[in-house]
């Protein structure tokens, strides 16, 4: 029978109890004992196997296993028969879905599902990518660094569609200048030279204008752009490209300089890295529409989106002593989708500032955006949930919007109203429209946030349904023939596997195990999903609760919180956790006597808008909120020890303890920050300027959210832990801290720094001794002598 998660809930709490003595060195080892994850799955186009790789035992290097469909029997592929592989991601000709285009190894194939026949259509060292099939059906394009290109289906012959240069036209007229007027009036060498120039030139042009057999000559965008995206009509008609200025980034800032002391070469090493937030700003991009029969290229201003030229920040702006922005607000574009037919595309827009996402219009005619939607945000639109294409009829669109709090899946006919087709406190994710365009497929979590399954729901209405019964679906892919579907799949003792189930609902076939023996024989502890009351908000804190399998009467329980880092990441789900090492730490501590809770916090991904930006320019105050609840319950309700309670966690999770042990120092005895964020004025642009703007505007949301500002009240027992070349969180963080705890005559914390790890540990060796030292400081300061 299988247990859901769910279930778990229901549960008395000593039924579930991990009876296998653990060890840190067996916990902290290489992932490898573990076993692999089933990476990369997907179809071979006849239906027959299911590809996937998998990582060698003690090694970086993967091998390619094929399952056969039909007995499900698994084989490792040797490196000869790679060369007749199918490749992943396969683009289906629209109607038959007969032939089918794919990437492998950056070269284009085309393989015919009928007959089975694979043929190579590029064989270069540049990398092919976006291969798509001409409206027609008669040629595939594809993409080639920049270019665009197309290869007959026919006679195999490829030609080049568009050649993009951000360089000046050789060929424009020059700037006006007096000196050079006078030189041409008066040398006439010089003159009889440029008109022989010109004229050759001229016949050039002519010549390739009525001689299909060349290449189109190139089309100049000019110096001081650079490409960062483009996507072709299927009818091969026009092109859309999206450019910012020349430069990633504006020059006013000054990047990192990570300095490296363990280096093969001996000598230290200076590493380049980013800048801070708020020193170089985002470039804005600027959208044209190309005509490759004209070569005339359009410019598509931003002036028709509602409420571009308004400035969300102008009141902040004006506290700072700063003007409010006039003219336009920055975009990015972040998405093209062209209708089938090439007849229309579909832009998404969003604000530099993330307090707007636009999806707009265009066509091959158009001299203007033609806005469809608006998702607006007073804190920011979400990073995820920004999924949009065409329907079949190449009028209807289909889109992802947070507009109601949650996820939700939409359609609109320009000029009409949006149709919504989803509903409920729950998130659609990873939207796809199903092989015989009858439904849409996506991720849905129904029945709890952390239960993910494959739900589909008809375009002509009708009931939501869910597909699956597996509580931890990562993702799928529909067979071939649609038939069936190619689900990826975990628990939280089981990294990602692969599954089949019919695409009409039904009970799942598992292909894969590849945990090894010595890991499936231990009798793991199943997290305990809980939902500890909020003292704050009217939803729950769904958290996972990790405890002995009979509490002693009368007796108290040393408290350790575990917090989760990302910011906005789910880890109270049914799916193995990005947090496996932790999860077998927290088996541990069981064992040795303690109550753990990992709790999604506000600002945690899965629970919708309003529970993401509730830290909107106070980041670690609600979640400071709701770590408290959480020791409140644990006190209250699991014989939970008030006065030994104990925090730690990564990256955000290294942000939060700091928060707790200066925050709240009357709860929170001792904690271990890992990698941690010490100060956002270091931190990077895109994530840290959604939440709290930027430190020239908004100093006072950096001033309430920087642990360093509070260290002042630290008065616990704490470790920080850092990677020195950390360069997502530099270690420059932890070592200004430290500086700051030093000048504060602060006792009763250390420093451990690791010179070759990064912000991801690596090297088991490093995680072990990471790993010690926590265990240490709990044990050290959250037991009385007699328990240790």
């Amino acid at each position: 029978m299988r247990l859901t998660a769910l279930a778990l809930l229901l549960l008395p709490l000593s039924s579930v109890q991990a009876a296998t003595p653990l060890t840190m060195e067996q916990i902290m080892a290489d992932p490898d004992w573990i076993g692999p994850a089933v990476e990369s799955p997907y179809w071979s186009l006849d239906g027959k196997r299911v590809l996937y790789s998998l990582k060698r035992e003690g090694s970086p290097l993967r091998d390619v296993h094929a399952v056969d469909v039909a007995t499900g029997t698994s084989s490792k592929l040797d490196d000869a028969a790679l060369a007749s592989l199918d490749g992943g991601e396969p683009v289906y000709e629209p109607g038959s879905r007969n032939r089918v285009l794919f990437v492998r190894n950056g070269d284009v194939f085309l393989r015919d599902r009928a007959s089975g026949a694979l043929t190579q259509l590029t064989r270069t060292d540049a990398v092919e990518s976006s291969p798509r099939f001409r409206a027609d059906g008669r040629a595939a394009l594809f993409q080639s660094g920049d270019d665009w290109m197309s290869v007959d289906l026919g006679t195999r012959l490829v030609s080049t569609l568009a050649v993009l240069k951000t360089e000046k036209d050789p060929d424009a007229a020059p700037e006006p200048d007096a000196l050079r007027d006078m030189q041409l009036r008066l040398i006439a060498t010089l003159a009889k030279e440029r008109a022989d120039r010109d004229a050759l030139k001229a016949q050039d042009a002519a010549r390739r204008g009525v001689d299909p057999s060349r290449a189109p000559a190139p089309i100049y965008l000019g110096e001081k752009l650079r490409i960062v995206s483009s996507a072709l009509s299927p009818d091969a008609r026009w092109l859309l490209v999206a450019t910012a200025p020349q430069g990633d980034e504006a020059t006013d800032g000054r990047g990192g300089k990570m300095p490296r002391y363990v280096t093969e070469s001996g000598y230290e090493e200076v590493e380049d890295v980013r800048t801070r937030v708020g020193r170089n700003a985002p470039q804005p991009h600027t959208l044209w529409r190309v005509d490759l029969v004209t070569r005339a290229i359009t410019q598509f201003k931003t002036d028709p989106l509602p409420g571009i030229a308004v400035d969300p920040l102008a009141e902040l702006r004006r506290k700072a002593g700063k003007d409010a922005l006039e003219g336009n607000r920055g975009t990015r574009v972040e998405g093209l989708r062209f209708s089938a037919d090439g007849t229309r595309a579909a832009v998404m827009l969003r604000s530099i500032d993330m307090k707007d996402r636009w999806i707009a219009t265009v066509t091959a005619q158009a001299t203007a955006l033609a806005p469809l939607h608006r998702l607006s945000n007073s804190a920011w639109s979400s990073w995820d949930f920004n999924e949009f294409d065409w329907l079949p009829d190449n009028r209807t669109l289909w889109y992802l919007s947070e507009e109601t709090g949650f996820s939700h899946l939409y359609t609109v006919v320009p000029g009409s109203k949006p149709t919504k087709l989803t509903k409920g406190r729950w998130e659609v994710s990873g939207a796809t429209l199903s092989a015989d365009g009858t439904r849409f497929l996506f991720l849905c979590n129904r029945t709890w946030p952390g239960d993910y399954e494959v739900c589909a729901k008809p375009l002509d209405g009708g009931a939501i349904g869910e597909l699956t019964a597996l509580d931890g679906v990562e993702g799928f892919e529909q067979s071939p023939d649609g038939r069936q579907l190619l689900v990826r799949y975990s628990s939280s003792y089981l990294p990602q596997q692969i599954a089949l189930v019919p695409a009409a609902g039904g009970e799942a076939r598992v292909l894969t195990d590849t945990r090894n023996a010595a890991f499936r024989a231990i009798d793991w502890l199943q997290p305990r999903i809980v939902q500890v009351p909020s003292s704050h908000v009217k939803s729950p804190i769904w958290s996972k609760f990790y405890r002995p399998q009979t509490l002693e009467p009368g007796r108290k329980y040393p408290i350790v919180l575990f917090v989760h880092g990302a910011g906005y990441l789910q880890n109270t789900h049914a799916k193995y956790p990005n947090y496996f090492r932790e999860q077998m730490f927290h088996n541990l501590l069981v064992q040795q006597g303690y109550l753990v809770l990992d709790m999604d916090y506000r600002a945690s991904a899965g629970y919708g808008r309003d529970w993401r930006t509730a830290i909107y320019r106070q980041m670690g105050h609600p979640e400071l909120e709701d770590l408290v609840d959480g020791v409140n319950w644990l006190v209250t309700e699991q014989q939970g020890d008030a006065d030994n309670v104990g925090v730690y966690g990564g990256s955000y999770g290294g942000f939060m303890t700091f928060m707790a042990l200066f925050r709240a120092p009357e709860v929170f005895k001792a904690g271990a920050a890992l990698r941690p964020v010490t100060d956002w004025t270091q931190y990077n642009h895109d994530y840290t300027a959604a939440i709290l703007n930027t430190p020239d505007i908004d100093p006072e949301a950096y001033a309430r959210s920087s642990p360093i500002e509070y260290a002042d009240a630290f008065r616990g027992h704490m470790l920080i832990a850092h990677g020195m070349i950390d360069d997502n969180v530099f270690y420059q963080d932890s070592v200004r801290l430290a500086q700051r705890l030093i000048e504060l005559k602060k006792e009763n914390w250390e420093l451990a720094s690791y010179p070759l790890e990064r912000h991801a540990f690596v090297h088991a060796d490093a995680w072990l001794d990471e790993y010690r030292r926590v265990y240490k400081l709990f044990e050290r300061t959250l037991k009385p002598a007699a328990q240790r």
